[in-house]
């Protein structure tokens, strides 16, 4: 039997002929792949360095009109939005395709030193707390406003991407597996991607030994192909398709990761990143800006300060690079700011985490599930609302950029309601899934999806706040 033929994996899925014919094409295509990542590569390169040789736009300058404006558009307004966008449609194709950082590490590490990797780099926590950093580091030198703050953290992040493939691993992705800012976030997004590559084990195993002169892939981001089971840490970049006649790109449930398998893999660091990241800190990171609370608090503090002759927290700026500073541009973060800054992230964030958690914790007692795992795997519904609270939240960014620009987008506020809508009810829906399946009567069952539905609530109300109230 060949690839050709259905594989049918443990959720019942099968391969379309286009997927997998899409995934072989791949396979036999990988230097034109190559070409194209070192094209984007280069477009990257030019966005991130051309905006900064330039002087920052005036009241005239326009996408059309002006470079850095259009890689501040590019970047924030399609760029970021897209990938996110994509890692719920197709996985992590952007990562293995296109992602100039996964290429460069990848480069780096083929030329490299080849070292083993270091206990710390394999640390689980990197993904949650490099998102988190990057976020909030991001707000206090106001990386979505002007270049150089892009060139600091996304230039940054490649030359250690560059510098981490150079030392360790061998044509590996080592950054991209274990220390990528946003590798988090793009591996909980791939749970609700609707296609995969599935591994047929028992085919695997059975052509082995047939199949033992068969050209050998490099998985790159380090999966272990034949105990795949989710696409959140592949890359889905083809290498990989057709290996002993058992790997497949397939379509399946977008829903069955989430309910059956997260069950036993979801993890405390999962919950983390989901909840507290971007469910808590992303909401705070993209609301500060347009909160009344902001400014009550900042107000308050600053007449407290000035009551007590302290003056010096009101006037005192820091370089650019660590507090928004552009004096020019009348556009300067004083030390009280930044201070205020920090605290309403982090309060927003605990807020919103506790608001979320306890919810959930309840809907966990009361179908009688004990332990963390139940909480984990409950968390792993919330995906649908964080993610699109991101995308929405990054898309906030386009909208301005386009009216400032004279785009009138009276559709906007219908569609943003829609999308929230959209991503309340698939989020309820994989929450109760999950909760039908475990012990107890038909009331409790009940009782506990009511229970989830108002983890749903808090974070709902920061987007409406947020895009319809302030």
């Amino acid at each position: 039997m060949t690839i050709f033929t259905k594989i049918v994996n443990g959720s019942g899925a099968v391969p379309s002929g286009r997927l997998l014919a899409f995934g072989m094409w791949l396979r036999n295509h990988q230097v034109l792949v190559r070409r194209l990542q070192w094209a984007v590569v280069g477009i990257y390169a030019i966005l991130l360095i051309v905006p900064v040789l330039m002087p920052l736009p005036g009241l005239a300058s326009h996408i059309w009109n002006n470079v850095t404006v259009f890689a501040q558009f590019v970047f924030w307004g399609i760029w970021w939005p897209g990938v996110l966008v994509s890692m719920l449609l197709f996985g992590r194709l952007w990562c293995g395709l296109l992602c100039p950082e996964g290429a460069l590490t990848e480069f780096a590490s083929r030329h490299g030193r080849g070292r083993a990797i270091p206990r710390w780099v394999r640390w689980p926590g990197w993904p949650f707390v490099a998102f988190v950093l990057t976020t909030v580091y991001g707000q206090m030198i106001s990386v979505y406003q002007y270049p150089a703050p892009v060139l600091l953290i996304l230039g940054g992040s490649t030359l250690g991407a560059m510098i981490v493939g150079y030392l360790y691993g061998r044509n590996k992705r080592v950054w991209c597996r274990y220390l990528c800012p946003v590798n988090g976030v793009f591996g909980v997004l791939a749970k609700l991607a609707p296609m995969h590559y599935g591994v047929d084990r028992a085919k695997w195993d059975l052509n082995a030994a047939t199949h033992s002169h068969e050209h050998r892939f490099n998985c790159a981001p380090l999966v272990a192909v034949k105990n795949m089971e989710s696409p959140s840490p592949c890359h889905m970049c083809g290498r990989c398709s057709g290996f002993h006649d058992a790997v497949a790109l397939q379509s399946r449930s977008p829903n069955d990761e989430i309910v059956r398998l997260s069950g036993r893999t979801a993890t405390i660091w999962d919950s983390l990143l989901i909840i507290t990241g971007l469910m808590g800190v992303a909401i705070g990171a993209f609301e500060w800006s347009s909160s009344p609370w902001f400014v009550e608090i900042k107000q308050m503090l600053a007449m407290a300060l000035v009551n007590h002759n302290i003056i010096w927290p009101l006037q005192a700026t820091l370089p650019w690079w660590i507090l928004t500073n552009y004096a020019a541009l009348n556009d300067v973060l004083t030390v009280l700011d930044g201070a205020v800054l920090l605290g309403y992230i982090a309060a927003t964030a605990l807020v919103l985490s506790v608001l979320i958690s306890i919810p959930l914790k309840l809907a966990c007692r009361v179908t009688r599930s004990r332990g963390g795992q139940p909480f984990f795997h409950l968390s792993h519904a919330l995906i649908p609302l964080a993610a699109s609270g991101v995308i929405l939240g990054l898309s906030a960014q386009t909208v301005t950029l386009l009216r400032a620009d004279g785009f009138a987008l009276a559709w906007v506020p219908m569609a943003r309601l829609a999308l929230l809508i959209a991503a309340t009810t698939w989020s309820w829906w994989l929450g109760t899934s999950i909760l039908v399946r475990k012990d107890g009567g038909a009331v409790q069952k009940v009782a506990a999806s009511l229970l989830f539905a108002l983890a749903l609530v808090a974070p709902v109300y920061a987007w409406v706040l947020m895009f319809w109230i302030w």
